[in-house]
C-alpha cells in the first residue's frame, strides 16, 4: 500500500495538469470567441468545474496520504511494543527425583562354581571325549590315561604287601620260640629258687637261672614288638596299595559336577604330569555371580537380599534380575568401596562366564533430592548458581550445592525448593532484579506453554 501511493499521486498530478490544460485550452478559445463574438461563461460551469478541481483533490488525499500516515503510525506503534516487551526466557520447575535410586556399576560375570581338572597320575591320554562348550553331567568320563609306570608301582607295592606278610610269619614263629623258651626258663628258676630256700644248691647257680629267665622274658617282649612292627609294615604296604589303585582309578578322568567345558588344554598322545597338567575347565554356568564395589556414599544403602538387574551391550533390549547374595561388610581403605556379590540365575544361557555387565541397584531413598537439567548452572566467582523467577517474575540467582552429575541431569541437595521455577540456559540478558516472560520447556508440563 505504501509503494502505490506515491504513483496514484503522481496520476493525480497528471489528472490535474490534464484538466487545467483543457479548461486553458476552453478559456482561450472561448476568449476567441469572445472576440469574434465576445460572450461570459456561465456560473453553472464555473460551478462544475470547481467541483471536479474539489473532487480531484479529495480523492489524491484519501488514496495517497491517509493510507501512508496509517502505516507510519503502526511501525512507530509496533516499535514501541518492540521496545517495552519483556525477554522470553525457557523455564523449568525443580522436581524431586525417584524415590528409587539408580547405581550402576560396572562387573564381570564369573561362575559360581568353576574348577581346574587337573591329572593325578603321570601317563599319556589315549582317549579324549569332550571339548570345549560342551555339557557334561557330574561324573561323566572326559579322558582316559595310560600310565604304564603306575601299572609297574601297583605291582610292586602288592609284591611288598607279600614280603611283609612272610617277615611277619617269622617274627611270629620267633615270638612263639621265645614263648617257649621263657616258658622252660620260668620253670627252671622257679625249681632252682625253691633249692635255695632248703639250702640244696648254692645261690649263685640260683642267681644264673634267675637271670636266663629274665632274659628270656625280654627277648619275648622284643619279639612280641617285632611282630607288631611287622602288622604295621603290612598295613602301610597294603594303604600304599589302595594308594596306587587309587591312582589308576584316575586314570579315568571324569567331571566333578554338572556344568560346561571352557578349557581343554590336552588332546590323544599328550604326556600329563601329575598335578601340574591341566587338562580342563568346567563351569557351572545355571547362576552366575558378579563382584561391584560400591562407592562409601551408597554402602549403606546395599543389603543382603536386595534386588539388582543386570545389562550387556551385546543384549541390549534383555534385562537379567539379579540379587544381592553377600557383602564384605567393610570397606575396602583404599578405595573406600564395599564388595557386594550379586548373583543371577541364567537357566536360558544367554549370560556366560567372563563378559562385561552393568548392574544396576535400586538403591531407596528417603529425601529425593531434585533435579534440574544441566544447562540451568551457572558456575560463578561466589558459587555455583541458578537463575530463579519469583512470583512477579523477576530473576533472583540462587546459591546451589550440587550432588551427582547424570550427565543431562544434575542432583540438586541444597539452596532450592521443590516446585521453584528456574531458568535453562540463561544468556546476558539475564541479570540480578530483571523482570522476564517465562516459556515452559518442552517436556516439563505438558509442552512448551507461556507462564503467566
Amino acid at each position: 500500500m505504501q509503494g502505490s501511493a506515491p504513483a496514484t499521486h503522481a496520476e493525480l498530478r497528471a489528472e490535474i495538469e490534464r484538466l487545467t490544460r483543457q479548461l486553458q485550452q476552453k478559456n482561450s478559445h472561448g476568449a476567441h470567441s469572445a472576440l469574434e463574438h465576445p460572450k461570459r461563461p456561465s456560473g453553472g460551469k464555473i460551478t462544475m468545474l470547481l467541483f471536479v478541481v474539489a473532487a480531484v483533490f479529495l480523492a489524491a488525499f484519501f488514496v495517497g496520504y491517509i493510507p501512508h500516515h496509517q502505516r507510519e503510525l503502526q511501525i512507530t506503534a509496533e516499535a514501541s511494543m518492540q521496545n517495552n516487551a519483556l525477554p522470553d526466557v525457557t523455564v523449568v520447575t525443580a522436581k524431586n527425583g525417584s524415590a528409587m535410586g539408580e547405581l550402576v556399576l560396572p562387573g564381570n560375570i564369573q561362575a559360581v562354581t568353576e574348577a581346574p581338572i587337573l591329572a593325578r597320575a603321570e601317563g599319556y591320554v589315549i582317549h579324549r571325549y569332550v571339548d570345549i562348550g560342551d555339557r557334561v553331567t557330574a561324573g561323566q568320563l572326559l579322558a582316559e590315561v595310560e600310565a604304564p609306570d603306575l601299572d609297574q608301582q601297583v605291582k610292586q607295592s602288592q609284591a611288598a604287601v607279600v614280603q611283609a606278610q612272610a617277615d611277619l610269619e617269622r617274627a611270629s614263629a620267633a615270638l612263639e620260640q621265645g614263648k617257649a623258651n621263657e616258658s622252660i626258663a620260668k620253670v627252671t628258676a622257679t625249681r632252682w629258687d625253691n633249692l635255695v630256700k632248703r639250702g640244696a644248691v648254692s645261690k649263685q647257680e640260683n642267681d644264673q637261672y634267675q637271670a636266663q629267665y629274665q632274659a628270656q622274658a625280654a627277648n619275648v617282649r622284643a619279639l612280641e614288638r617285632a611282630v607288631d612292627a611287622a602288622k604295621g609294615n603290612i598295613s602301610a604296604m597294603q594303604a600304599n596299595v589302595e594308594r596306587l589303585s587309587d591312582m589308576q582309578g584316575y586314570l579315568k578322568v571324569r567331571a566333578p559336577f554338572a556344568g560346561v567345558v571352557t578349557l581343554r588344554n590336552v588332546d590323544v598322545g599328550t604326556l600329563v604330569n601329575t598335578g601340574s597338567t591341566m587338562l580342563f575347565r568346567i563351569a557351572q554356568t545355571n547362576l552366575l555371580r558378579t563382584y561391584l564395589n560400591v562407592p562409601q556414599a551408597s554402602a549403606s544403602d546395599v543389603h543382603v537380599g536386595q534386588m539388582a538387574s543386570l545389562a550387556t551391550p551385546e543384549l541390549p533390549e534383555r534385562k537379567f534380575s539379579g540379587a544381592v547374595t553377600r557383602t564384605a561388610n567393610a570397606l575396602d581403605p583404599s578405595s573406600r568401596t564395599l564388595l557386594v556379590e550379586v548373583q543371577v540365575p541364567n537357566p536360558e544361557g544367554k549370560l556366560l562366564p567372563g563378559m562385561y555387565v552393568e548392574v544396576d541397584l535400586h538403591l531407596p531413598r528417603k529425601d529425593p533430592p531434585l533435579l534440574l537439567p544441566s544447562d540451568t548452572l551457572s558456575v560463578r566467582p561466589a558459587g555455583t548458581m541458578v537463575a530463579a523467577l519469583d512470583s512477579s517474575n523477576a530473576v533472583h540467582f540462587q546459591r546451589v550445592v550440587v550432588g551427582r552429575d547424570f550427565g543431562s541431569q544434575i542432583e540438586i541437595l541444597s539452596g532450592l525448593s521443590a516446585g521453584e521455577r528456574v531458568i535453562a540456559n540463561p544468556n546476558d540478558s539475564v541479570q540480578e532484579g530483571v523482570k522476564v516472560h517465562p516459556v515452559m520447556l518442552a517436556g516439563d508440563g505438558g509442552g512448551p506453554k507461556r507462564s503467566r
